[in-house]
């Protein structure tokens, strides 16, 4: 339990840091008393385990591969987090086990475990995809967690109140640091209530208890058909995300959430109403992108020049030393995570994880050499180096604030060169914008007049 009692509170602290907001929608589910058995979906391997951890006051057993066990070091840190092996077809000759019938005979030691920790009133976290990819889809579920919630019940006569709360994670861009990301809680579903299905038939019982778990996550994830499909809508998300979504509330990340799935859910719809008319507009709507891009503008802006608004030239200027101050002093831990994570892995729903964990261990080393150079060679008051201390963070959140603001204003500055300089340019993008702004409109509009009917 050496996780409990040591890390969660450092994988706290780093989660805040690495995330700019983590959304718990329904929190109270995640602190139901145990036992508890919690199903997530699993688009990027450890985050989604350790999001589930710091939000929840009970300890966590998780269930993972048998692969991470095979490494001295990370059986020790998946033991001292509570972890319990899973034998999967695929490992089969890898790990100690050589046969498929070993194999079972692991698996079935392992469910034993759970029973026993279940039985004690623990709660136990399972992936039931059984491998984490980096997309924005839930793939077909194993009947594995619904097989250990039905066993142990059985085990106690259906008498042990063992819920599933299924645990949808959406990670609104999962690569990039200061992202956002969402946990959508569903309502627990009570093992009990398939006790007749299961004095039946337990294969039948847990098929039916595996797909009320798939209902409950995909009506709380953003899913797409492909990556295709995706790319699109994520495009058209940040392009006129705002536009789309006049109402958008700061204090909830619910209504992106939304925007996306309503995305999401019009294309296929689109698809059957007008095909021709969707493509027309998706080749309108990369050339518009690729004007922009070839001018080095965003969609915001050009909508801020047409506007006439501009950033505060003053602020910029005077915080311009800050920033400087910022960048020095945290440039090399902060980019060496993401040197180390391009480095280590190519699969993508690596990075995040190995960014975080190598962020865990740059950001403090650096902090305390530096820190220490500053007492013994400058400062020696350790008054003065402490404020020197406090400053690292504040001035390092405040440097990635800075570079946003003022890359957006360079933008600004060029869309407002390109207007002195080629009017006509800027006015045929302005009039390409406006076209795709009523074509979105005018299929919104229309979509939800069909899903109303």
């Amino acid at each position: 339990m050496l996780f409990y009692t040591v890390m969660k509170p450092l994988v706290q602290v780093a989660l805040r840091v690495f995330f700019r907001r983590i959304e718990v929608r329904h929190p109270e589910r995640m602190q139901l008393p145990g036992p508890l058995l919690l199903a997530g979906n699993h688009p990027n391997t450890l985050m989604d385990p350790l999001l589930s951890a710091v939000n929840r006051r009970q300890p966590i057993a998780f269930l993972a591969k048998s692969t991470f066990f095979q490494n001295p070091v990370l059986r020790a840190i998946m033991r001292s987090g509570n972890s319990i092996p899973i034998y999967r077809a695929q490992d089969t000759g890898v790990g100690g086990v050589a046969t498929p019938e070993a194999r079972a005979a692991q698996n079935e030691a392992s469910f034993g475990r759970c029973y026993d920790y279940l039985g004690e009133g623990g709660t136990i976290m399972i992936f039931p995809e059984g491998t984490s990819v980096s997309e924005r889809r839930l793939r077909p579920l194993k009947t594995g967690a619904a097989r250990i919630a039905l066993g142990a019940e059985a085990r106690h006569d259906f008498k042990l109140g063992l819920q599933v709360v299924p645990v949808a994670v959406n990670y609104f861009d999962p690569l990039r640091f200061r992202s956002d990301v969402l946990l959508n809680v569903a309502p627990p579903i009570r093992v009990a209530d398939y006790a007749a299905a299961y004095a039946r038939d337990p294969d039948e019982a847990a098929d039916q208890l595996t797909e009320a778990i798939r209902v409950a996550l995909e009506r709380r994830l953003v899913i797409s058909r492909d990556a295709a499909e995706d790319a699109f809508v994520q495009q058209i998300e940040r392009t006129f995300g705002d536009h789309l979504n006049p109402d958008d509330d700061p204090d909830t990340l619910y209504d992106n959430f939304q925007l996306s799935r309503t995305l999401l859910q019009a294309v296929p719809w689109a698809e059957q109403a007008f095909p021709e008319r969707l493509a027309a507009a998706r080749a309108r709507f990369e050339t518009y992108l690729g004007e922009l891009h070839r001018h080095r503008l965003s969609d915001e802006a050009l909508d801020s020049q047409r506007r006439g608004s501009t950033a505060s030239l003053l602020n910029l200027v005077l915080g311009a030393p800050v920033w400087l101050y910022g960048v020095l002093n945290n440039y090399l831990p902060y980019i060496l995570p993401s040197a180390v994570a391009k480095r280590a892995t190519k699969d993508v729903e690596f990075v995040a994880p190995i960014m975080l964990v190598v962020g865990m261990l740059t950001f403090p080393l650096a902090y305390a050499l530096q820190i220490a150079a500053v007492q013994h060679w400058l400062t020696h008051d350790w008054r003065l180096t402490l404020l020197y201390g406090l400053s690292l963070p504040v001035t390092g959140f405040y440097a990635l604030g800075y570079w946003r603001t003022l890359s957006a204003r360079l933008q600004r500055l060029r869309a407002a060169r390109l207007f002195r300089r080629e009017p006509a340019v800027g006015q045929a993008l302005l009039q390409q914008r406006a076209a795709l702004m009523a074509e979105l409109q005018e299929a919104r509009t229309s979509y939800l007049a069909a899903r109303a009917g």
